[in-house]
C-alpha cells in the first residue's frame, strides 16, 4: 500500500512536469528567433501596418511592436486568447476564411507556429502573400519534423514529434496541442515559391542535445544514402533540377538536422 501511495505521488509530480514542458512549446525562445529572423531579413520597411497571423495571447505582437514603429494587428480563431492590452484582434477561421485584410497592406506578417493547425497551409499562405505590400517581410514558424530525433520517431511509430495518433470527426480533442499538419521545410519553401516569395532564409530556433547525440552516427550514412536518392530523382524521375535543388539540400543541413522549431523569412518582390 506504501509503495503504492509513493508511486501515485510520484506520477503526479512528473505527470505535472510533462505537462508543463508540452503547454511551454511555443516558447519565447521561439519569439525571440523571430525578433532575429526579422531583424536580419533584407530591406524591412521602416513603417507601415504589422500583421500576426495565429496572435494566440498577443504576447509576438507586443515584442514587435516594442522594436519597430509598426501600427500592429493580429488575427486569430478567437480573441479570448489574448491577454496583451492595447491589441486589434481580428476573429477569422483560416480554414474556411480569407484574411479580412486588403490588398498590399502589410510591411511585415508573422505566421508563428500556426500552419500545422491548419487544414490547408498553403491558402493561408497565398493569403499572407496577397495582403503584404511589395517589399514586405513575411515570417513563418513550424515545428522542425526533419531534425534527427523527429527522423527517427517517425521510423520507428510513423509520426513526427508533436505530432500524433488524431481521433476522427473530434476537432476538439486534435492531439498534439491542434498538430494536424506536419509541414517541412521543402514543401513550405514550395509553397512560399508558388506564391510568388522570393529571398528565402531558414533558421531555427535552437538546437536539440538529443539530436545531437544520434549525428555523430548518423551524418556520413543520411548523406551517402541520400546522394543516391538525389542521383536517381534527378536522372530517373526528373523531379531535382536548378529551380529546387538548394531547398532539397538544406533538407540535410545541420540546421533542420539539429533544429527544433524552422523559421522562415520570405519577401515579397517588388
Amino acid at each position: 500500500m506504501r509503495t503504492r501511495r509513493v508511486s501515485k505521488k510520484l506520477r503526479k509530480i512528473f505527470g505535472r512536469k510533462r505537462q508543463r514542458e508540452i503547454s511551454e512549446l511555443s516558447t519565447s525562445g521561439i519569439h525571440q528567433a523571430v525578433l532575429r529572423a526579422i531583424a536580419t531579413a533584407p530591406a524591412l520597411p521602416t513603417s507601415g501596418d504589422y500583421l500576426d497571423v495565429g496572435s494566440g495571447t498577443g504576447e509576438l505582437l507586443r515584442l514587435v511592436r516594442a522594436h519597430y514603429p509598426f501600427r500592429s494587428f493580429g488575427c486569430d480563431y478567437t480573441d479570448k486568447l489574448l491577454s496583451i492590452p492595447g491589441a486589434e484582434i481580428h476573429t477569422v477561421d483560416l480554414n474556411r476564411e480569407p484574411l479580412p485584410y486588403g490588398d498590399n497592406r502589410f510591411a511585415l506578417v508573422t505566421c508563428i507556429e500556426t500552419v500545422e493547425h491548419l487544414e490547408d497551409f498553403r491558402t493561408v499562405v497565398r493569403e499572407i502573400f496577397r495582403v503584404l505590400q511589395p517589399g514586405g517581410i513575411a515570417v513563418f514558424s513550424t515545428p522542425n519534423i526533419l531534425n534527427l530525433r523527429s527522423r527517427l520517431r517517425y521510423l520507428s511509430s510513423g509520426f513526427y514529434n508533436l505530432f500524433g495518433p488524431l481521433a476522427p470527426d473530434e476537432s476538439a480533442i486534435h492531439t498534439t496541442r491542434g498538430h494536424i499538419n506536419p509541414v517541412s521545410w521543402f514543401y513550405l519553401s514550395h509553397a512560399l515559391l508558388s506564391a510568388g516569395f522570393r529571398d528565402l532564409r531558414a533558421t531555427v530556433d535552437k538546437y536539440q542535445r538529443r539530436s545531437f547525440v544520434v549525428f555523430p552516427f548518423l551524418i556520413f550514412p543520411l548523406h551517402a544514402t541520400n546522394w543516391i536518392v538525389q542521383h536517381r530523382d534527378k536522372r530517373t524521375y526528373g523531379t531535382l533540377d536548378e529551380r529546387n535543388a538548394s531547398a532539397v539540400r538544406a533538407m540535410n543541413s545541420p540546421d533542420l538536422l539539429l533544429g527544433r522549431t524552422l523559421i522562415v523569412t520570405a519577401v515579397k518582390q517588388v
